[in-house]
């Protein structure tokens, strides 16, 4: 596997007023816990974070969701409440990083003055 490439997962929840994120370690863990509530929450997202995306659908840039956009789309502020809604009327969604280029150690390049 090329340096920093890897396989990761996502619910995306298209709201009424905006479209949202939330990150989960996996796939598996996911499904898991869509069939088994007693699975704590915090084994399945990567963190209890809300991301926007302003109406630019899964692909868009993730940005932080505000208190504001959590009220007027879920009735509420509280971000471990958007967290369940998203994954309970999401849909998954895997993504792979980008592979990060560039040199493994800049003191052994061409040119570095050795």
């Amino acid at each position: 596997m090329t340096r920093g490439e890897a396989t990761r997962a996502k619910v995306f929840f298209k709201g009424e007023h905006d479209d949202f994120v939330v990150v989960v370690d996996s796939a598996d863990d996911y499904q898991k816990w869509v069939s088994d509530r007693s699975i704590p929450l915090a084994q399945v997202v990567s963190s209890f974070k809300v991301f926007a995306t302003h109406r630019h659908g899964p692909h868009g840039r993730l940005e932080g969701a505000s208190n504001a956009l959590l009220e007027n789309e879920f009735g509420t502020s509280n971000e471990d409440e958007a967290v369940i809604k998203i994954l309970e009327k999401g849909t998954l969604q895997e993504f792979e990083l980008q592979e990060r280029q560039g040199f493994r150690n800049d003191a052994n390049a061409i040119g570095s003055g050795r």
